[in-house]
């Protein structure tokens, strides 16, 4: 099952990927969540609930958490930050036993209990705008994408402090590590280009040209190359990660904006908001099947 958050309709759409169709949707309980992540056995979806707006811009400031039971399809509870804090990026550590979620206006990630859905921590940035979380393979450590100030902050996630703030430019979004722990990789916004981050120096390492402006990206094939959205050019780019260089463009839908890959490594997934759908990238052939999802789809994840 391919969980979708529909930006533009308010719901979590549920996807059969085998049948390459939306089977389900389910009504958000406010406006609006952009991202989702199901728990580790499949049982529950967490939909934060960020607000009415793009990060950085006025607007409302979401303060809870939707948590879905995926089998029924329902609504069965509510995390509750108590104030507005934009809770955006939801991501679960290696073993399950934590959700760590990005809760901007507090300028940290907050911690919780995915069985007793309580709020047992937090995590200062040091910076606005963390808005999308990535953790590293051994779950030690955490880089989040602060968007306005175009830093990434390195998080001690055992320690639960802030160990390094890394200056990359002067708007970034979106994050990942690759699978080996060895690089963070984060788009400019304002030009064409992936930033590479040393993990070994939490220093900015290289720059690698796009054909467009790039936003989020995920490693395959074992770590040896790298997909990211590109969604001004209505593309998915292939990086060669041994040679750290753009190898190809693969044509999707509209705008382009998260990308995961199946558990079974075959098959990449793609949202592409402007055109309500989702592309299904085989990652052996890179022939794209689009499948139909909600308006505005953003945030994907899988449930097992």
């Amino acid at each position: 099952m391919l969980l979708v958050a529909n930006k533009g309709d308010h719901t979590l759409g549920l996807v059969d990927a085998s049948g390459a169709a939306q089977i389900a949707t389910v009504n958000e309980s406010g406006i609006t969540g952009h991202e989702v992540i199901a728990s580790p056995e499949g049982a529950h979806a967490f939909v934060p609930i960020y607000g009415d707006s793009g990060v950085g811009l006025p607007g409302t400031n979401g303060s809870t958490i939707d948590v879905f039971d995926i089998a029924t399809r329902k609504l069965i509870h509510t995390i509750d930050f108590g104030h507005g804090v934009r809770p955006h990026c939801p991501v679960f550590d290696a073993k399950g036993a934590f959700l760590y979620v990005t809760t901007e206006l507090d300028q940290s990630v907050a911690i919780i209990d995915p069985r007793s859905f309580k709020i047992v921590g937090s995590i200062p940035t040091g910076q606005p705008e963390s808005h999308m979380l990535a953790i590293s393979p051994d779950g030690t450590r955490g880089y989040t994408a602060n968007v306005g100030p175009g830093t990434v902050s390195v998080l001690d996630l055992v320690a639960r402090k802030t160990l390094a703030v890394i200056p990359v430019t002067k708007h970034i979004q979106r994050i990942s590590v690759s699978p080996d722990g060895q690089w963070v990789f984060t788009s400019d916004t304002e030009k064409p280009r992936l930033a590479v981050i040393d993990t070994r120096s939490n220093k900015l390492d290289r720059w690698i040209d796009l054909p467009g402006h790039g936003y989020g990206s995920v490693s395959i094939s074992g770590g040896k190359s790298l997909l990211i959205a590109l969604p001004d050019v209505n593309a998915v780019g292939v990086i060669d990660l041994a040679s750290l260089s753009f190898v190809k463009s693969i044509p999707v839908p509209a705008a382009p904006q998260e990308i995961i890959i199946r558990p079974d490594a075959k098959f990449a997934y793609v949202s592409c908001s402007g055109a309500n759908q989702v592309a299904a990238i085989d990652l052996l052939t890179f022939r794209v099947t689009p499948i139909a999802a909600g308006r505005g789809a953003d945030g994907l994840a899988w449930a097992r």
